[in-house]
C-alpha cells in the first residue's frame, strides 16, 4: 500500500496570504513580522527565543532538513508543508531554498544597548542598500561587536535582502533600529564609548590609530551612505574622523569592506590590551 501524499497548505490559505504581505515594509511594521528564508536563517531563528511562529517548507525540503524541521517544531512554531509553487510565491529570492519562516521582531531598544555597557558597536547611519546593511551586521557579528544600530535614515532592518544578507547574524547580537543619529552618538558618548566616523577623507589614518595605542578601548564606528559617506554634521560629532588607508592603486573601499577593516582593527585592538579598557584609563 502506497504511504498517503502529505497534506499541502492550499495557496489562498490565510496563513499564506498574511506571509506574502511581509514582503512590504508597512505590513512588516503593522504586523511587526518579518520573512527569514533558507536553513541557516531559519535554524538561527528557532534557537533565538520564541521569534520563529511559522514555516512553510516544501515536502523535499522538510526531508532534507529534518532537523531544522524538528528544532522549529520545538520553538513552538506552526509548520505547513506546501508545494513550490506557494514557497515561491512568499519568498522574495529568484531561487527559493524550500524554506520560509514568519519571524517576530528581534530588534533591542536603545536604552538596553547602552545599559549593557558594550565595548565594540557598529552605527549604521544613512546606509540605504539593504545588501550592505546585512553584511556590516554579519561583519559586526564576525569581529566580536556586541551591538548594532541602524539610525532612523538608515534601511529598514527586516528588509528581505538585510536578512539575507545577515546569513543569519541578525539573531546573534542586539539591533537597535530608528535611532537619530544625534541621540545615538550622544548616548554612546555618555556610555564612556569613545564614536569614531569612518570616511575616506578622514583626519586620522587607521594605521596610525593602531599604532599610536589609542584604539583599545569600548568604541563604536559610524558608517555612512554607500554613495557619499557621511554629511558633515555627522562626522562632527564624532570624537575623531578615520580613513582606511589605500596602501595600492584602488579607488577606495565599498561599505562593508571598510566596515570589516575597521570592525576587526578595534577588535583586534582591544584584545591586545588585555581586555577593553575605558579610554580614559591611563
Amino acid at each position: 500500500m502506497r504511504p498517503a501524499a502529505p497534506e499541502l497548505i492550499s495557496p489562498r490559505s490565510q496563513r499564506v496570504l498574511a506571509a506574502r504581505r511581509l514582503a512590504k515594509r508597512n505590513f512588516r511594521g503593522k504586523e511587526r513580522l518579518f520573512l527569514a528564508e533558507g536553513p541557516q536563517a531559519v535554524r538561527e531563528a528557532a534557537a533565538y527565543g520564541e521569534t520563529l511562529v511559522e514555516l512553510f517548507a516544501t515536502v523535499e525540503a522538510a526531508e532534507r532538513y529534518a532537523d531544522i524541521i524538528g528544532e522549529a517544531r520545538t520553538a513552538g512554531a506552526r509548520v505547513h508543508l506546501a508545494d513550490e509553487q506557494v514557497i515561491a510565491d512568499i519568498s522574495t529570492t529568484v531561487t527559493p531554498q524550500g524554506l520560509v519562516g514568519v519571524c517576530r521582531f528581534v530588534d533591542t531598544p536603545f536604552e538596553d544597548i547602552l545599559a549593557a555597557r558594550p565595548k565594540l558597536v557598529a552605527v549604521l547611519a544613512h546606509v540605504r542598500d539593504p545588501g550592505n546593511a546585512g553584511t556590516v551586521l554579519r561583519c559586526a557579528d564576525a569581529a566580536g561587536a556586541e551591538a548594532v544600530v541602524l539610525t532612523d535614515a538608515s534601511v529598514d532592518l527586516y528588509n528581505p535582502k538585510a536578512v539575507r544578507a545577515s546569513v543569519g547574524s541578525l539573531f546573534h547580537l542586539p539591533v537597535a533600529v530608528g535611532v537619530p543619529v544625534e541621540r545615538a552618538v550622544a548616548g554612546l558618548k555618555d556610555a564612556g564609548v569613545r564614536v569614531l566616523a569612518a570616511d575616506g577623507a578622514g583626519d586620522h589614518d587607521l594605521d596610525a590609530e593602531l599604532d599610536g595605542d589609542t584604539m583599545g578601548g569600548p568604541t563604536a564606528w559610524v558608517f555612512g551612505n554607500e554613495a557619499w559617506g557621511l554629511p558633515e554634521e555627522t562626522r562632527a560629532l564624532a570624537d575623531a574622523v578615520v580613513r582606511v588607508p589605500i596602501h595600492g592603486k584602488a579607488e577606495s573601499l565599498n561599505l562593508a569592506t571598510a566596515a570589516a577593516v575597521c570592525l576587526y582593527a578595534s577588535a583586534r585592538a582591544q584584545r591586545a590590551s588585555g581586555g577593553c579598557r575605558s579610554v580614559t584609563d591611563s
